[in-house]
């Protein structure tokens, strides 16, 4: 199966207690790259957020909400720091004897101070609320990893499609060099004529340039190579998995060779076709940067 970097995924749970929400969407990235957004309160759970999200995803750059809602806590508890609001009440009335200030402070201005009193879950409800949120985010993951291996697919079928392409193209490579070398030979078999006669034509010469301009013209290698890279490459497709940075290499070989074969060509024919082979590399190496 073959997963495109772009996916989206999202899931929720919802009872009389709480409401837990997880969206993860994500675009190309050359590596797996986390960008996680939660409560603060679960800032302790991203080691174990992140590997659970690793079932799920092996490349991209992925953003991960989770958002929790709680309607009621009954195993919540509220704590209180006796020694905080102590050096609260000392520090008011020291720095209102100094500077012969009155001291207001009140139990109600005490309450408002941060950390003096806060909640606290139970630690059984703590475990329950882990094991939820892994449901979540495994729904969420679930339905993100069919998102990408539906789009996958179509990446597939259309790179396939674009091999296929050029297969036609390198057959007409191929197909186009004997006339190429028919062709120069009947040329210089014009022009000698047409300098020394009938009677200066040296058959052997001639033969002896046609296979010197045959060697320099010939793509004998250029294209094997590259037939040899299009089915490694229609291989990889049809074996699935994580194979992106599989598909980048053999795209940069196609290249190599296509470019090789315009530099050698010495017809219009011949060049247009290492323009459209050149085209199709591009579109396929393009299209491989979705490929996980």
């Amino acid at each position: 199966m073959i997963n495109s970097m772009t996916g989206f995924g999202r899931a929720e749970l919802l009872n009389s207690e709480r409401k837990i929400i997880v969206e993860i969407k994500s675009v190309n990235h050359r590596y797996l790259d986390y960008n996680i957004k939660m409560p603060r309160r679960f800032n302790k759970l991203d080691p174990f957020i992140r590997s659970v999200l690793k079932d799920y995803m092996k490349r991209g750059k992925v953003d991960v909400f989770l958002t929790y809602e709680e309607y009621e806590n009954e195993a919540a508890a509220l704590k209180y720091n006796h020694s905080l609001a102590a050096q609260y009440v000392e520090r008011a009335a020291q720095i209102a004897e100094e500077f012969g200030l009155p001291n207001d402070m009140t139990v109600t201005r005490l309450m408002h101070f941060q950390d003096i009193l806060h909640t606290e879950d139970a630690e059984a409800d703590e475990e329950t609320l882990k094991s939820q949120i892994e449901d979540v985010l495994r729904a969420a993951g679930e339905q993100f990893r069919q998102a990408r291996a539906r789009e996958g697919e179509a990446l597939k079928n259309d790179l396939l499609e674009k091999l296929a392409r050029m297969d036609v193209i390198v057959t007409q490579i191929i197909a186009r060099e004997p006339n190429i070398q028919a062709e120069y030979r009947k040329k210089l078999e014009m022009k000698t004529a047409e300098l020394l006669g009938e009677a200066g034509i040296d058959e052997g010469r001639i033969a002896a340039e046609v296979v010197i301009f045959a060697d320099k013209i010939s793509t004998d290698e250029e294209t094997v190579r590259l037939r040899s890279h299009i089915d490694n490459m229609r291989k990889e497709l049809n074996h699935g998995g994580s194979v992106g940075r599989k598909l980048d290499f053999l795209a940069q070989e196609m290249n190599r060779e296509a470019n090789t074969i315009l530099s050698k060509a010495n017809d219009t024919e011949t060049s247009d076709y290492g323009i459209e082979l050149k085209t199709e590399i591009e579109k396929i190496r393009e299209q491989i940067q979705n490929i996980e």
